[in-house]
């Protein structure tokens, strides 16, 4: 179908004693990506752009996180 309505977000399910929340950020535009990384492999799974303060605490609060750390 061509036009189509959107359907709600999808959220991965996260594992904190696998997995630890982070923010890849890039050095060179600023970009950051929410996502988690993998402990044992190092695979990092992106979930959403954040533009904005708003879409942060929208990810801390659907995962329950209370702090995220940057990585480059």
């Amino acid at each position: 179908m061509l036009f189509q309505r959107k359907t709600a977000i999808s959220f991965p399910s996260y594992d904190p004693e696998r997995q630890q929340a982070v923010l890849k950020c890039s050095i060179c535009t600023g970009e950051q990506v929410a996502g988690f990384l993998d402990r044992q492999t190092g695979h990092f799974t992106d979930v959403m752009l954040i533009r904005n303060e708003k879409d942060l605490e929208a990810f801390q609060k659907h995962y329950k996180l209370s702090g995220i750390s940057k990585i480059y």
